[in-house]
């Protein structure tokens, strides 16, 4: 028999992708499923953005565009970098992309070797140490405790640097946890990358408009730090575009041009109407990202006095993305129907099949004892997610 590749062996799939394709499956056969596992926000793309993508299929923008991208679009980032951020970036420094997933690809290719050491704070977003086993580097962990809201502290990065380290990822806000680095937080952090020059940053900034608490803040704009930190981006989930496929990154012209290069043998550009539509997103009104933004904040203060009155559960009130990350270690060796809750996975896989509810496992993002919960849905899925949640925790016994 042929046997595949064996880098095939270093990665799994996702367990977010994981829990949505069972909840598809369930539904399929005609259970009712309330799915909270799913990081999609379940508002439509604003009109004027989508008007802008008819007006530029109309006036025939469908053929290839440069691999980065066009350059009115990389000249539009630029500008929004410089308009939230305070950030000067030329055009030859954004590389747009297939998603911001593929940016961050484009990026883990571009700078990491076997060998080469990554450091990643956990709770973390599923991809990132894939995409560094595929590039055969070694991963290490950083694990952030519940009381410090899953932040890493500067004595714990001082600590996980070894000569080895070549990069460090994370995100902020934080998928799964919610968690948003303060501008004295990452202040703090830049004070320890300015004692280690050799050592990249991939700032995730993704989730950077759905934020409850002020201003968002990137790393970025410490010192020298510009000159080696990769900043991920997109329209996804401040535009409710998932389905549009388009991410960006800002980088050191030397990585810009290797992420350029590396894209143009896996998909060159991405969607040419896509990128019309998302320069209108960039510079445009922001009023509907705002709009949805209050509406997350409604169900964020719903989903977290629902999950603070159920016993047994630790809950912190994320301040930004649309997740909620209980600790549910309370509920580990109580069973119901002859099942026992050994971990996470197990009442992920209960709350699925008995309360027919989706949420992800917290082992999927490298903190076991807790769940992942997305609050990206309606109040009123909501509502009942939270009952039938409740509903099969009180069976544990």
């Amino acid at each position: 028999m042929t046997q595949l590749a064996e880098r095939l062996s270093r990665i799994s799939e996702p367990e977010t992708i994981k829990m949505a394709k069972l909840s598809r499956e369930l539904k399929a056969q005609g259970i009712d499923i309330v799915d909270l596992s799913i990081g999609e926000p379940d508002f439509d793309t604003p009109t004027h953005i989508k008007d802008a993508a008819k007006k530029a299929i109309d006036e025939g923008y469908t053929h290839y565009t440069p691999v980065a991208g066009y350059a009115d679009l990389r000249q539009a980032v630029t500008q929004k970098l410089k308009r939230d951020n305070n950030l000067d970036y030329t055009p030859d420094q954004i590389i747009v992309s297939t998603g911001a997933k593929q940016s961050i690809a484009n990026a883990v290719l571009s700078i990491i070797d076997p060998g080469d050491e990554v450091i990643i704070p956990t709770p973390y977003w599923v991809t990132y140490s894939e995409l560094v086993k595929l590039c055969q580097g070694e991963i290490v962990f950083v694990p952030c405790s519940i009381q410090n809201k899953y932040k890493i502290t500067p004595e714990q990065l001082e600590a996980a640097i070894t000569p080895k380290t070549k990069l460090f990822m994370f995100s902020s806000p934080c998928n799964p946890t919610g968690a948003v680095y303060s501008k004295a937080e990452l202040e703090a952090l830049a004070a320890v990358f300015m004692k280690h020059p050799e050592i990249y940053i991939i700032a995730d900034e993704i989730y950077e408009y759905i934020n409850y608490v002020g201003k968002h803040e990137s790393i970025a704009q410490f010192g020298d730090l510009k000159e080696r930190t990769i900043i991920i981006n997109g329209l996804s989930k401040g535009f409710a575009m998932t389905g549009w496929r388009l991410g960006y990154l800002a980088a050191p012209t030397a990585v810009a041009k290797a992420a350029d290069k590396i894209q143009s043998q896996f998909t060159s550009a991405t969607c040419s109407i896509t990128q019309r539509a998302a320069i209108t997103a960039l510079t445009g009104d922001l009023a509907p990202s705002l709009a949805m933004v209050e509406e997350f904040k409604k169900r964020r203060s719903f989903i977290y006095k629902a999950l603070s009155d159920i016993p047994g559960l630790k809950v912190i009130e994320p301040e930004g993305a649309f997740y909620m990350f209980p600790d549910v270690s309370a509920f580990f060796g109580k069973s119901a129907d002859g099942v026992t809750m050994n971990n996470a996975d197990d009442l992920c896989s209960y709350l699925l099949h008995k309360a027919h509810v989706t949420m992800v496992t917290g082992s999927a993002f490298k903190q076991d004892n807790c769940i992942r919960i997305s609050y990206a849905n309606s109040m009123e899925k909501l509502e009942e997610g939270m009952k039938r949640m409740r509903k099969g925790l009180e069976a544990l016994k």
